[in-house]
Parts: structure tokens; sequence; C-alpha cells
């Protein structure tokens, strides 16, 4: 948790915008002036999904030869996929190649060699997601069995972090309503009123700005969703994920 507090008695007129007149009094400016903080609040809990790249790989010397041993394994694969009871949405093809090998031979008694054709590689690989971590270990061994040639991953995620990013911007506005009264309090103000609410999710998140009457009531956001059980699975420890919220809160103090 990162906590950044900056005191602003504000405005201050410059010497350029002397010649502007104020629409208050510097004095009258100066009864109620502004606090800016920034807070950073981040929650931590394990991951609840992971996804997984899985690849088969058939080599032929012919590209028909090559492509038709490949389905052949790729569908015994995802029928694997499938029995582990992962849902159609959670299975998706990335990419399907064929291109030709060659091996450089060098001839006997010469300085050069040549590229000498060996056949074709044929290769396909799938994406896939579960929510079952506590049986990851269970499950790459099975696709392994069932063929799978290359094994990517995992990746943890959160499937849901809406209640997360909730709890930690309830967490940031209650910090943010007790910083900036403590400053209040510290100058001879009596309470603070919020003005304006900047946000940046720093978790998968994208640049959100909230004023005025948007902002919510910071008792309103429900508690995070408890953590899934974990089981003994010693091959793969998904560790924690951060989900949390940056808030620039802008109050006044008030008399």
């Amino acid at each position: 948790m990162r906590l950044c507090l900056a005191l602003l008695l504000l405005p201050l007129p410059s010497i350029a915008a002397a010649q502007v007149a104020p629409s208050a009094s510097i004095g009258e400016m100066a009864q109620t002036p502004l606090v800016k903080l920034s807070i950073v609040e981040t929650l931590r809990t394990p991951p609840d999904e992971a996804s997984l790249i899985v690849g088969t790989q058939s080599r032929a010397l012919t590209a028909v030869a090559a492509t038709a041993a490949n389905r052949e394994k790729t569908e015994k694969l995802l029928a694997t996929i499938r029995a582990q009871g992962l849902r159609e949405r959670d299975i998706q093809t990335q990419g399907i190649q064929l291109q030709p090998e060659y091996e450089w031979e060098q001839q006997p008694g010469a300085r050069g060699g040549r590229q000498v054709f060996r056949g074709y590689l044929a290769s396909n690989s799938i994406l896939i997601k579960t929510r079952d971590i506590p049986r990851l270990a269970a499950l790459l061994d099975r696709l392994t069995t069932a063929g799978a040639d290359s094994v990517s991953g995992p990746n943890f995620s959160i499937a849901d972090p809406l209640p997360l990013r909730s709890e930690a911007r309830r967490r940031a506005l209650v910090r943010g309503q007790a910083e900036a009264f403590e400053y209040a309090r510290a100058q001879g103000f009596t309470r603070v009123t919020l003005l304006s609410v900047e946000e940046g999710t720093s978790y998968r998140g994208t640049e959100v700005v909230v004023t005025g009457t948007r902002v919510m009531d910071a008792q309103a956001a429900p508690p995070p969703p408890p953590a899934p059980e974990r089981g003994g699975d010693a091959l793969v420890a998904p560790g924690q994920l951060e989900t949390g919220v940056s808030l620039n809160l802008l109050y006044r103090m008030e008399r």
C-alpha cells in the first residue's frame, strides 16, 4: 500500500495572472483551502482461474501425411480436455501451422554443403482455461499423456475482479476522508467536503474519471469474494495476485 499526500492552499495568484481580477479575494479563498490526496489501495488474493497453451506436433514426408497425423493427435488431445469438464468457451484454437523442414548436410571433402529436405512439420496450439486450480497438476499430467508435445503456462488470473476493486475503492475513500480530516484539523478546520475523484485502476483496468454526483457511498461496496480452497498440489504454486485502485482525491476544508 502506497500513500502520497499533498496539501494545497489554493489559489495563490501569480504575477502573470495579476491583470485578471479574481472572483474572490485571497482572504476569502483562504477560508476554504483545498487538500489533494493520492492513495493507492491494493488487495492480495489467490487466483481462481488459470490458462494454458498446449500444443501438438507431427512430422511426415508429405504435407498431407503430416497434417493428417497432427489432426488425429489434436482430436485425441481435445477429447481429453473435454473429458476434464472444461467448458467449450474455455477451449480455443490458437494456431495451426504447416512448414517444410530442412537439414544442412556437409559435403565430404568440400568446403560447402547443401540443404536437404526432410519432410513437413504440422502443429496445432490450443488455449484452455480452468477454474479447478487445485487439480491443475493432474490436468497437466493427463494432457501430456494424451499427446501434448508442448505446454506453456499457467497464467493465473481472477475471473471477476470487480468486487475486489469495489472493496479497494471503499478502503481508499475511507482512508482519504480520514487523511483529509487530519490535515483540516491540524489547520483549525472542523470538516472536509469531497470535491472530485480521479481513478486509475492498477489491475486489469483503464483510466476512469469520476466527479460530482457519481461518487457513491463508500459503505455500499460489497466485500471481496472468499478465496477458493487450496488442495495439496505441490507442483503448482498459484501464489496471490494484486487487485487495486489508485485515487486522486480533492477535498475542501471547512469550518
